[in-house]
């Protein structure tokens, strides 16, 4: 037995219901901020193209009075003279605004203005669907990983339940396969389903939306497109989650593994699990936000 507790296996069952459990907790909570986010993001993508048509355009000021006729200045006045007056034809350039983010809570109030505070939950079944297995094979898979690397590497010295490259490696190994197997599809789906309202949508519109909810989405997707569209993007994704899940495991350990020695004890309370996972979970996004951007 370890300093810190028994190195008995743990029931993939209870791992499994406890890891889908948190994901269901967890997305019914945090959803809104992830729409908010992908909403911000979308916009900035239209801000981004139109601030490039606007450089690419051919209507500069210098170049105004010469695109406003195929023809040459001389030839045009003489073909206007045989069958008309003179006009002089003023062609007026077309500014392309390019409007700054509203930041989190200005397109929060947006969207709530526009659509209804439940659409701060688009797309939420999809992630349902994506997060609660995600989160379960999540929790099973490091426990099985984490035992079959301590298995191979031995014990780790200082009577330490677990090394940090174990819990490293371990966490990175269950972020790579949550994200072939999970992570990936249900995300395309979820920003197809986000991706189709936005603010300016005639309500009209809302019935005859191409994709419903996320079974519907990913059957339409593979439908007309094949499956391998749902694995778009597979590769930054499982950088993402393998850099997410390494980084939170490996963090969460060290910091519970500081807590008990200071306070000599072989289990945290349940509110130091709370806040050590916050804090924890909090460095894997500042590790992989630019993969998901």
């Amino acid at each position: 037995m370890s300093k810190h507790g028994s190195n008995k296996k743990k029931n993939p069952v209870l791992q499994l219901v406890a890891g889908g459990t948190a994901g269901f907790v967890e997305s019914s909570i945090c959803h809104p901020l992830d729409t908010i986010k992908t909403r911000m993001q979308l916009r900035r993508q239209q801000s981004t193209l139109q601030a490039v048509r606007a450089r690419s355009s051919l209507h500069e000021p210098g170049m105004t009075r010469s695109m406003s006729s195929l023809a040459e200045p001389k030839f045009s006045a003489l073909h206007s003279s045989s069958f008309q007056e003179p006009v002089m034809v003023t062609t007026k350039r077309t500014s392309t605004a390019v409007t700054a983010s509203l930041g989190p809570i200005g397109t929060a109030r947006r969207i709530i203005e526009r659509e209804g505070f439940l659409s701060l939950y688009k797309g939420l079944t999809a992630v349902w669907c994506g997060i609660i297995p995600k989160m379960a094979i999540r929790f099973v898979t490091f426990e099985q990983y984490r035992e079959s690397l301590q298995t191979v590497v031995g014990p780790p010295p200082g009577g330490a339940e677990y090394s940090s490259s174990v819990n490293f490696t371990a966490g990175l190994a269950c972020g790579l396969t949550e994200a072939i197997v999970i992570v990936t599809p249900a995300e395309v789906c979820k920003i197809r389903m986000q991706s189709q309202y936005h603010s300016l949508m005639d309500p009209s519109q809302l019935a005859r939306r191409k994709y419903t909810n996320v079974l519907q989405t990913a059957f339409t997707i593979t439908r007309e497109e094949g499956i391998s569209a749902l694995y778009k993007g597979i590769v930054p994704t499982m950088l993402r989650q393998g850099c997410n899940q390494a980084v939170n495991f490996t963090t969460y350990n060290i910091f519970k593994k500081k807590v008990l020695d200071a306070q000599n004890k072989t289990e945290l309370d349940h509110w130091q699990s709370l806040v050590l996972g916050g804090v924890s979970g909090g460095f894997g996004p500042m590790a992989n936000n630019p993969l998901g951007e």
